[in-house]
């Protein structure tokens, strides 16, 4: 235990299919923290939701999460694993083998969308809370699940936070791609601009990988197209920094990648800790209009820009594709049934649009102007179209602002939520 925080772990035994709960259970984790002062308090509950999909819940340390000092002045707070993560019988390359054929594995991967995780939230309330209302904070895609909260059980929150996740409500994959690239391709010039010898680094590393087999620690191939998704960190605050001292290191001596630099690629594109956020990444905008087809992809293929011959080369972002689960280790054990998830078309509809135009629970969320994960346009017409719905607009911090802000966020969006109450 952390002297700074007083923690209770939780494990709580769920239905695989909230609407066959009869059926096969799985385990979900959660850890309370709490100010040690305070412990033997009635305080509220915040229910933290992690970015995603995929993502465990922070392990807290002194002053991390940077944004947990203030939520504990006033709270009792719930770190959530959400349904396939961390300690919450998780999602792995090796559990994803063990299924008999894809189609059994497709069915299984089906229950992890953001309805589940909801009805997991709502089952793990009321054994923690009875029947009294808790606050939830969510992170990007923590966003998307508080909204698919409000439509589904709105009478479980007391007030909600997003930073910067409100997602385009009857958005499709392909829209979001579409405006996604040119925020992408904008965010890596401006990487380019402030360190001009990394565009040059980045192609002649390029080349050399288009005309010399290179491999990882592990065995997989660097290709430039796994040497382009890279740009996934570009959107957090300190993302340029960490791309440009990873590039730093990236030649030896004789011009080769060096050891340093093919560990760190290995490490940042294997999705060994959280293959869910590829496997489900184009599962969120399922919502009964279509199949998503590996939009992403498809979308990548009428942008000659993002030619992998193209100077200066323009990495990717939070895109994934069906190379994906062929190239890396860790997600070729569910390549078949990624390709059945991309071509199913019944996913249910995550929202429901007419409870959340007359939604009651106060909704503060903070929108980053220069987002390049979630469009800021989107999320500022489903602002409009949710009730009771606060926000607020700044381009002060990237994607990671309730990190990097240490608590004035949370804080923030605490008094826009009181003043809506």
């Amino acid at each position: 235990m952390n002297p700074a925080y007083a923690t209770v772990d939780h494990v709580f035994t769920v239905p695989l299919d909230h609407s066959a709960p009869h059926g096969p259970d799985i385990q979900v984790f959660a850890r309370e923290v709490v100010d040690p002062g305070r412990a033997g308090e009635g305080l509220p509950w915040l229910l933290y939701l992690q970015g995603g999909p995929g993502g465990k819940s922070p392990r807290p340390s002194a002053g991390s999460p940077s944004w947990l000092p203030q939520a504990l002045k006033t709270h009792r707070v719930l770190l959530l694993d959400q349904r396939g993560t961390g300690r919450s019988t998780p999602v792995t390359a090796r559990s994803a083998a063990r299924f008999a054929s894809p189609a059994q594995l497709a069915a299984y991967l089906g229950h992890f969308r953001a309805d589940s995780v909801v009805a997991d939230a709502e089952l793990i309330r009321r054994q923690l809370c009875g029947e009294q209302p808790w606050e939830t904070l969510g992170q990007s895609y923590g966003g998307f699940l508080t909204l698919t909260y409000l439509s589904q059980a709105p009478e479980g929150l007391r007030a909600c936070y997003v930073t910067g996740g409100l997602p385009g409500l009857a958005a499709t994959a392909d829209d979001v791609y579409a405006r996604t690239y040119p925020r992408v391709r904008d965010r890596v010039l401006d990487f380019y601009a402030r360190y001009p010898d990394d565009a040059a680094r980045l192609r002649k590393i390029a080349d050399l990988l288009a005309t010399t087999e290179v491999r990882l620690p592990n065995g997989d191939r660097l290709t430039t197209r796994r040497l382009r998704t890279l740009g996934l960190a570009l959107g957090m605050g300190d993302g340029f920094e960490r791309i440009h001292w990873l590039l730093d290191e990236s030649l030896d001596a004789d011009g080769e990648p060096s050891d340093t630099f093919l560990h760190q690629v290995m490490a940042l594109t294997g999705f060994t800790d959280n293959p869910l956020f590829a496997v489900m990444q184009e599962t969120l905008y399922g919502q009964g209009a279509g199949s998503s087809g590996w939009a992403a992809s498809r979308v990548l293929a009428d942008l000659p820009e993002f030619a992998e011959d193209a100077d200066p080369l323009l990495l990717t972002g939070e895109m994934i594709y069906p190379w994906m689960f062929r190239d890396i280790t860790g997600l070729r054990p569910f390549a078949d049934a990624a390709d059945l998830l991309a071509e199913r078309a019944d996913w249910p509809p995550l929202y429901d649009l007419h409870r959340l135009a007359v939604n009651q629970v106060p909704l503060a969320a903070i929108v980053y102007h220069d987002d390049m994960y979630v469009d800021a346009a989107l999320s500022l017409r489903t602002a409009r179209e949710v009730g009771a719905t606060r926000v607020w607009v700044t381009n002060e911090w990237e994607h990671d602002g309730v990190t990097a802000s240490s608590g004035r966020v949370l804080a923030r969006l605490m008094d826009l939520a009181g003043d809506r109450a």
